[in-house]
């Protein structure tokens, strides 16, 4: 499907967006691994999160579908036939420490974008952990083959900071005998621990450092989703970005490992108001009130943050290409290996539209200007690509065609839906 988007002026709405997709996929997962029932409210319905479901329910895991989502936990059988992951780095990242200490075969595979992703960033600590594992190309892509066999804790640096790998470390640990510790580069979001101690789970916390103990036992519990942040960030742009703009995002997840895009924008010179804070399931939600306040300037943002706003690093570059002053992101060469090469893809297309943005080996470069031009762009298949195109849409003179954007539902499936419902016109 292409979409068709015009600049617009005076947003004014209030808005939820989805459940949040990270959190999704731990719940799901969560529930399989412990013992007795977990209920799940506001799952987020969309493609990535349901590959996570249909490999958990091929290997043995019952789940009954609804508005509510109820899992029996710990009925793990070997599967019948491939499981097949989809587009979802998450889930064959996060099963395949799961399935690691189970003593049986499991396949996993995915489409041809999740088969260049790279996974000898899990196959190598699940092997020094004890499993059988093997993938493609020397262990470096799927397909991967899990044999499961009884595991040891390990003491285990991440090269790279990966909160995907952090966590299949530590589904792995909780089946394993003795003690693992785990030490990141720089810290990576937090959902795996949080989940894990709503569980009944333990965790000790020490600077970059986790020490999970083995042999733990879990035990199900009932679970309300908040708003994905990430999407949320969609909506944030438009009010900082379209004159006369005021937006309203209720129940949204503020975990402050998830929110340093606030800081970003705060340092470019944006205002964000936060209200109606509380905690629920150990994660921090409120609402999100965002009004325009003029243009932003820009900033340089290094590889230390990187990580803790990886997915909105994109539509930073949507924003800066319209901000003051110059922008540059370094240490962000983890882009390169998501649904596409996130950096090559931005680059790209917002060139079509008339930023003066420039490729980097490990991020970009961009010189604010005046306004974009609308142009026919493509979204690479890549969800979070196609989202960040229809905002700068929005903000382009003339119109812009987004090429491909079926991709949205993969995180997103309302994207277009809510966009319409605070009256944003989009023709297909």
């Amino acid at each position: 499907m292409d979409v068709r988007v015009k600049r617009v002026e005076n947003i004014e709405g209030e808005i939820e967006v989805p459940g949040d997709k990270s959190i999704s996929h731990r719940s799901l997962i969560f529930g399989a691994i412990s013992e007795g029932t977990t209920e799940i409210k506001n799952l987020l319905e969309s493609s990535d999160c349901f590959s996570t479901l249909e490999c958990l329910e091929k290997s043995g895991i019952k789940i009954e579908k609804g508005k509510t989502y109820k899992i029996y936990g710990n009925t793990f059988r070997e599967p019948e036939d491939i499981l097949d992951c989809g587009n979802s780095g998450t889930t064959i990242r996060l099963l395949s420490g799961v399935l690691s200490s189970k003593n049986f075969l499991s396949i996993l595979t995915g489409d041809n974008s999740l088969k260049q992703r790279p996974m000898k960033r899990i196959i190598e600590p699940l092997e020094k952990m004890g499993t059988l594992i093997i993938g493609r190309e020397n262990n470096s892509f799927p397909p991967i083959v899990i044999k499961g066999r009884k595991l040891n804790g390990i003491d285990y640096k991440i090269p790279v900071s990966s909160a995907q790998v952090k966590s299949c470390i530590i589904l792995a640990s909780l089946f394993s005998d003795g003690e693992t510790t785990i030490e990141e580069p720089y810290q990576t979001r937090d959902h795996t621990e949080r989940m894990l101690q709503y569980f009944g789970g333990e965790i000790i916390k020490e600077g970059n450092k986790i020490h999970i103990p083995g042999n733990q036992k879990l035990y199900g519990r009932n679970v309300i989703i908040p708003g994905d942040f990430s999407s949320a960030s969609y909506f944030i742009a438009i009010g900082l970005l379209i004159k006369n703009s005021k937006i309203r995002i209720k129940n949204i997840n503020l975990n402050p490992t998830r929110t340093y895009f606030l800081k970003v924008i705060e340092k470019m010179g944006g205002e964000i108001k936060i209200t109606d804070q509380k905690k629920v399931c150990n994660e921090e939600v409120g609402t999100i009130e965002i009004e325009y306040k003029g243009k932003l300037n820009g900033i340089e943002i290094g590889e230390k943050e990187v990580p803790l706003i990886i997915d909105e690093i994109p539509l930073i570059g949507v924003i800066a290409s319209v901000s003051n002053g110059k922008t540059i992101i370094s240490g962000a060469k983890e882009l390169r290996y998501k649904e596409s090469d996130r950096i090559k893809a931005i680059v790209s297309q917002l060139k079509k539209m008339g930023s003066e943005i420039y490729e980097k080996e490990d991020g970009f470069e961009i010189h604010g200007v005046e306004k974009l031009k609308g142009n026919n762009v493509n979204s690479w298949n890549d969800h979070r690509i196609a989202m960040c195109l229809t905002i700068a849409g929005l903000i382009a003179d003339g119109e812009t065609k987004i090429e491909n954007t079926d991709c949205v539902k993969i995180s997103f499936p309302q994207f277009y839906d809510l966009l319409s419902s605070i009256k944003i016109p989009i023709s297909q």
